[in-house]
């Protein structure tokens, strides 16, 4: 499957974002999505996932009750819905495509997008 994530931009501290992953198969509904982010300097981490159906969801503590994952699986889409946005969420944001929602390893993910940068300023 082949991801297309789009959304990203420049934006300031307490703005809203929404970044979306467009996935090219038509077996994208039975994957699991995850969104990772990799900020310069530091490693890749799990931001959020989503199960095949939707109805298992798992962020990260540090984006918990400020972001949503959300799919439609008729448009073959995933959308992360980012609000409140902070400074430390600058970063690279990548969704994947894999197993299981479950694990946040981002090994648990064998198909990858390109990466939206996102960049908040203070």
């Amino acid at each position: 499957v082949q991801l297309q994530a789009s959304g990203g931009g420049l934006v300031q501290a307490g703005d809203s974002l929404r970044l979306s992953c467009v996935g090219s198969s038509r077996t994208f509904s039975t994957y699991a999505i995850g969104w990772f982010r990799q900020a310069p300097g530091k490693e890749r981490e799990f931001v959020a996932s989503i199960n095949w159906g939707g109805g298992s969801v798992y962020y990260s503590d540090s984006v918990k009750g400020r972001f949503t994952i959300s799919r439609d699986n008729a448009k073959n889409t995933v959308n992360l819905q980012m609000n409140n946005l902070k400074p430390t969420d600058t970063a690279v944001y990548y969704c994947a495509a894999g197993g299981s929602a479950y694990y946040r390893s981002f090994s648990n993910y064998g198909y990858w997008g390109q990466g939206t940068q996102v960049t908040v300023s203070s």
